[in-house]
């Protein structure tokens, strides 16, 4: 077979966007679909696809199956028929289902230019200066800690340093366990998940500094290393940090009554503002058993928000909190072009786009992978 291997250089490509072969641009939309349906159904069980949460509706309509980002990796692991695992969503994700998966199976990602922008705030040699520059502090006592949107690189690093790998929804126990085995959480990427989780917790802010990679030490002073309990990287998501609390006054303003829900990658007074939150599993499972009649405004992808408001009315009324949406301009990429450019080479016995995370950090990653899956 000939397979078009995603290497490491080509890996340090993404954002980069591939050109698709002209006569897969400009198609209708009714042609693309009875192709991909065709291509499908020519490939049976071989294939599983897959579609994130926040992905567009004209892509995740031909998933297999839908989730967030380890959700869907950890359902690649559990089918093991399929030789081919079409991971709709970003590459982070990918290289999740390419770690999780097995020998046999082949991870392809529809364009390597769906990346994070979240996951790129945090790179290896970053981390690698960061955790010398702790040990020369005399901080020992540090457990690494990484949020699932983040590279393999980054998870394989911790894995090997004694720390885990978290999600937005097990976060607070995986807090816990860390702090059991350290005195110290270096948290990444994204710095309002873990400063979030830990005051939930009740740890307070004056514990937490934020590390930022381009400064020596972080920018962080001795003093206040030394009194804090959470290291927080600085990242971000670009979506969840466009949301704000005048968004959520005027909401309420607008809508007495009205329960508003946000994601823990929001910015910390966006979180307080709100009445819950929660992972996107979490949003979706609270919004679906609400009362009837209920009124929702929902600080996450837009995508999602509008395929929730869709879905639950008449009975209730799911709205954005953000009046202009916030998309994920990454995720985004993947269009039923690209996803029909895979799927016809797979059917012809090519594979486009895959994904393979080297031996070394696929070990790391997966030891910390099962660190996490322990916790629970």
């Amino acid at each position: 077979m000939d397979v078009e291997l995603l290497t490491r250089f080509e890996s340090e490509q993404i954002g980069q966007r591939q050109p698709l072969p002209d006569r897969y641009l400009g198609l209708p939309d009714e042609e693309m679909e009875e192709r991909i349906a065709r291509a499908r159904a020519d490939l049976g069980s071989r294939l599983l696809i897959l579609g994130h949460h926040y992905q567009r509706d004209e892509v995740i309509r031909f998933a297999d199956c839908t989730g967030d980002s380890f959700k869907l990796a950890w359902h690649a692991a559990e089918r093991g028929d399929a030789d081919y695992i079409v991971f709709c969503g970003v590459h982070f994700m990918a290289e999740s289902a390419d770690v999780l998966s097995g020998p046999h199976q082949q991870v392809v990602l529809p364009d390597l230019a769906a990346g994070c922008s979240m996951a790129d705030m945090a790179e290896a040699d970053q981390l690698e200066v960061c955790w010398d520059e702790l040990q020369a502090l005399g901080a020992t006592d540090v457990v690494p800690v990484t949020y699932m949107n983040s590279a393999a690189a980054i998870k394989a690093f911790c894995g090997e340093r004694g720390g885990v790998v978290c999600t937005s929804s097990n976060a607070g126990p995986t807090l816990e366990w860390a702090w059991k085995r350290g005195r110290r959480i270096l948290f990444l990427p994204d710095q309002h998940l873990g400063r979030n989780t830990a005051y939930k917790m009740g740890v307070p802010l004056d514990e937490m500094v934020v590390w930022d990679p381009d400064l020596a030490y972080g920018g962080v002073a001795p003093d206040r290393l030394q009194a804090a309990r959470m290291l927080l990287w600085k990242g971000h998501c670009s979506v969840h940090t466009r949301f704000n609390v005048k968004q959520v006054e005027h909401l309420r303003r607008a809508h007495p009554g009205i329960k508003v829900i946000v994601h823990p990658e929001c910015t910390w007074d966006v979180v307080q503002a709100a009445d819950d939150s929660g992972s996107t599993e979490y949003i979706i499972r609270a919004v679906e058993r609400s009362p009837a009649g209920s009124t929702w405004a929902i600080g996450t992808e837009i995508h999602l928000v509008n395929r929730l408001a869709q879905e639950l009315a008449p009975e209730r009324t799911v709205m954005t909190l953000d009046p202009i949406g916030c998309l994920c301009s990454t995720m985004f990429r993947v269009s039923p072009n690209h996803l029909l450019w895979v799927l016809e080479g797979l059917r012809d016995g090519v594979v486009h786009n895959r994904i393979v995370v080297p031996d070394r950090e696929k070990h790391w990653t997966r030891v910390a992978l099962d660190r996490m899956l322990e916790i629970h």
